[in-house]
């Protein structure tokens, strides 16, 4: 097998679908299955990070699991180094555990507290039969030194150890076989912003100086844009987008992406007065049981009309590097002109919270259509703002209720604007008229992750 070159295709994924049976009564038939990866198409070149977006039981996390083959997969096939791997048993697998490894999202769960962190890092090279040079515990203080852990730890146990570190040995016990891809499920979410920020630069420095390619699964955005050269979003066992960083952030093509990147906040205090909308998606994520027919999307979606409820939408690239499964895209043009009556259901399908410091949130206006949710500027102004522009069905929570007391964003909103006059009065001229950059979209909080 040629190992392939920087920039080549390292891992190929056709298809791939996993569906858990749910079995009842005595005999243990089964009555249907949960769709937890449902048909997903992807590739990842060696020496880049592909980052995973999605809401809680969107499939990343079996997605990851499914591609290292801790999963069978149901249907599908995945390729590593041009090898198929799908269907591989565990004498099949093992000499490819050298080359493809995990980093598990729970730093306390998947250290056994009964073993030393040298047997811990060092139980790779038993399993492999592989003796390093100078010895096993001279090989694993080396690998916890590379993490930034102390050599002297080799004969502690996992309990004494902070969460961090713990995440750090997991690092270091990836990395001990020196494999080719590395995939991180979530690897910052069980720890502190400030523990998240080491961690996050010791895997960039750790791709800089060993050529490692990444596949990083992850809820928060802000992690997902500094670590990723592309990202792929899912929704409910699908990719519904997949584009470079600078794309997706910029110009979002599928709704759901843009609703993603709404809750982005701006952390700036000079930007305090930018107007800023966030789209509140009403509902949950329907049952991987019984996912919708047609697009996934569409039982939440303020642009759904009939087709999104009968065709499921290819997944076609509509600019350069960015494809996108949608009928009636952002940003590009409708993949479906002559459907133009929109569903009941998509009037009500969801809010838009507008706040700005010289405004109360939108609240009595609210618009016919929420055709009106199509952004409406091109993609410098999207960057300028840190976050896609969006413009939709006000928020109800924008209203004050009968009692006239606001609710919600509303008392937000009306604190803020009530505390306007008085900022603005302490503020100079030059600070009103400073403007926005374009790097506050980085400090984001994004959709939860997945157990």
């Amino acid at each position: 097998m040629r190992a392939a070159g920087h920039g080549e295709t390292l891992l190929r994924v056709s298809g791939l679908q996993k569906h858990f049976p749910i079995r009842k009564g005595l005999l243990q038939r089964q009555v249907g299955a949960v769709k937890a990866v449902d048909g997903i198409d992807f590739e990842v070149r060696a020496g880049e990070t592909l980052g995973v977006v999605g809401e809680s039981g969107c499939g990343k996390s079996t997605m990851g699991r499914l591609i290292t083959r801790l999963l069978e997969p149901t249907a599908g096939r995945v390729e590593f180094e041009g090898t198929d791997i799908t269907h591989l048993g565990v004498g099949g697998m093992r000499p490819l555990r050298r080359d493809v490894q995990m980093i598990f999202q729970d730093p306390y769960s998947s250290l056994n507290p009964r073993h030393t962190i040298g047997t811990i890092v060092g139980a790779p090279f038993r399993l492999q039969g592989v003796t390093p040079e100078g010895g096993i515990k001279k090989e694993v203080q080396r690998l916890l030194e590379t993490v930034g852990l102390n050599p002297e730890h080799y004969n502690r146990y996992p309990h004494e150890f902070s969460g961090g570190q713990r995440q750090r040995i997991g690092i270091a016990r990836a990395l001990a076989l020196k494999p080719r891809l590395v995939v991180a499920d979530e690897p910052v979410s069980a720890l502190d912003v400030s523990i998240q920020a080491q961690v996050v630069n010791l895997l960039d420095d750790l791709q800089d100086e060993l050529g490692l390619t990444y596949v990083i699964i992850a809820h928060d955005l802000s992690v997902v844009r500094h670590v990723s050269d592309r990202i792929a979003v899912m929704y409910l066992g699908k990719i519904v987008e997949l584009a470079d960083r600078s794309s997706l952030y910029n110009t979002p093509l599928h709704p759901y992406t843009k609703a993603l990147l709404s809750a982005v906040p701006i952390p700036d205090p000079r930007r305090r007065n930018a107007r800023s909308g966030r789209i509140l998606l009403k509902g949950d994520v329907p049952s991987p049981i019984a996912p919708p027919s047609g697009c996934r999307f569409h039982t939440r979606c303020w642009k759904a009309t009939k087709i999104c409820t009968t065709q499921e939408p290819p997944l076609l690239e509509l600019r350069p590097h960015q494809v996108v499964a949608c009928h009636h895209p952002e940003n590009a043009p409708d993949q479906a002109p002559e459907d133009t009556e929109l569903l009941s259901a998509a009037v009500e399908a969801v809010e838009l919270v507008t706040v700005g410091a010289d405004e109360s949130p939108v609240g009595a206006s609210a618009p016919e259509k929420p055709a009106a949710v199509t952004p409406a500027g091109t993609p410098g102004e999207a960057d300028a703002a840190g976050e896609p522009d969006a413009a939709g069905k006000p928020d109800a929570a924008g209203k004050a209720d009968a009692a006239g007391k606001p609710d919600g964003a509303g008392k937000a909103a009306a604190a803020e604007s009530a505390e306007a006059p008085a900022r603005a009065d302490a503020e100079s001229p030059a600070d009103d008229a400073e403007p926005s950059g374009d790097g506050a979209g980085k400090g984001a909080a994004g959709p939860s992750g997945e157990e």
